[in-house]
């Protein structure tokens, strides 16, 4: 089974990402940041997700993102599948804040169960069989709507039609220029059939 080592956001300012996101979320070695000046604008076609155990967790995490700087896109709420809401960071990069569970069973820890990297592609399909024969497994599937893969190691990967994944970050679908993200994993070196970029491990490193 291919694994998803490292996500690597291409940003203008790498030290004031860094302040956000060690302020904001916490993360480690998963997320990487480098530098990057290629255009991009409107929507990127992609979002990551932290899952987290309760709503607690949900709001402690989508608060502090807002004070270090975030936008919300979609505040945080009760839905039919959990509670969760969206924020878009300072660099560009739209990130969900969800669990499943409907009640807190403690107080907030801002534990991060698990990273969702959702690619939002044009044909699930086709990009689908494009993952499988890559080395990726198939984890849950609904027909030519969504693909999650199975994962190994600290990031998930799932696919979704770009404009249902931009209704669901509250964004226009729209966007031109650079995906501004690296997949670095065991796949291999290689660009997908909506032009995310995927490097070995290795080359991904932190500006």
């Amino acid at each position: 089974m291919t694994s998803i080592d490292t996500i690597t956001l291409e940003v203008a300012d790498p030290a004031a990402a860094e302040r956000f996101y060690t302020t904001a979320f916490g993360l480690g070695d998963q997320l990487r940041l480098r530098a990057s000046q290629e255009p991009t604008s409107g929507f990127r076609g992609f979002t990551l997700s932290l899952m987290v155990s309760q709503p607690a967790d949900v709001d402690a995490l989508a608060g502090a993102a807002v004070e270090a700087g975030a936008t919300v896109l979609k505040p945080v709420a009760k839905s039919m599948w959990g509670y969760g809401g969206v924020v878009q960071a300072p660099d560009g990069t739209i990130w969900k804040v969800a669990t499943s569970a409907k009640k807190n069973t403690g107080p907030a820890t801002r534990r991060i169960d698990g990273i969702v990297l959702l690619l939002g592609v044009a044909d699930v399909a086709a990009s689908k069989k494009f993952y499988l024969e890559r080395g990726l497994a198939v984890g849950k599937s609904f027909g030519r709507v969504y693909v999650e893969f199975a994962a190994d190691g600290p990031v998930k990967l799932a696919l979704y039609r770009r404009r249902a994944l931009a209704k669901d970050a509250g964004v226009p679908v729209e966007g031109t220029g650079s995906h501004r993200i690296a997949i670095g994993g065991g796949a291999g070196t290689f660009t997908d059939p909506d032009g995310f970029a995927w490097e070995a491990a290795s080359v991904a490193a932190r500006s």
